[in-house]
């Protein structure tokens, strides 16, 4: 059975005295940016079928 996300909460904490990534986290950042399309893609679905109803 399908999961459906009928909410989503995004919380960040930025550090700007964070060190530069190293060459591998170039491959987590690629997942994580993979993750939040998706997640956003399933809000925007919710969101239509709201106004839908």
């Amino acid at each position: 059975m399908p999961i459906e996300i009928k909410e989503l909460h995004i919380k960040i904490n930025v550090d700007e005295k964070a060190a530069a990534p190293s060459p591998a986290a170039s491959v987590d950042e690629a997942q994580i940016m993979r993750a939040v399309s998706e997640s956003v893609e399933q809000s925007v679905n919710v969101q239509q079928r709201k106004k839908e109803r």
